[in-house]
């Protein structure tokens, strides 16, 4: 009961803008804060690129259309804030497991690999991310292989 009624006085407060749904130490924030750098690495989010960002995380988090969106909206906000990867990569690594990790590593190539080109800033990108997130050379690039290959099955 008393949680509807700070999220009604937070929405008055805000000027009818909802507060943040997503905390700071949540670890699907600092995931898909990664996942949306990845996308805009190059400087364009792509149709193709925007379309599998919001799928990933939609699929990864089991969320609706409307928790996707603010999620990316805050992800958005919070990549736009970063100064670096490690405040992301630092909450992944606490709260994931490896098997955890490799699939966010996994996510990342799927959003590189969705407009069907890599280019030297996302290679780069998710080599520094996979060595933060404590996944392997051999790893990230066996991943790389297994993504281009979906991709090209698709295409």
């Amino acid at each position: 009961m008393f949680g509807s009624f700070r999220k009604l006085m937070a929405e008055l407060v805000d000027g009818g803008k909802p507060a943040h749904e997503y905390g700071d130490n949540d670890y699907r924030l600092a995931a898909a804060s990664l996942l949306v750098h990845t996308a805009n690495i190059d400087g364009n989010i792509s149709d193709a690129e925007n379309a599998r960002l919001h799928e990933v995380i939609k699929q990864r988090f089991a969320l609706d259309d409307g928790a996707t969106d603010r999620l990316v909206e805050e992800a958005t906000e919070a990549d736009a804030k970063a100064i670096d990867l490690y405040q992301f990569t630092t909450r992944l690594n606490r709260a994931l497991d490896d098997a955890g990790r490799v699939r966010l590593v996994e996510m990342m190539w799927q959003i590189v690999y969705a407009d069907g080109a890599v280019t030297e800033f996302e290679d780069n990108l998710i080599w520094r991310a996979a060595d933060l997130l404590n996944v392997s050379r051999d790893a990230r690039i066996a991943l790389r292989e297994r993504v281009a290959a979906a991709q090209a099955k698709t295409t």
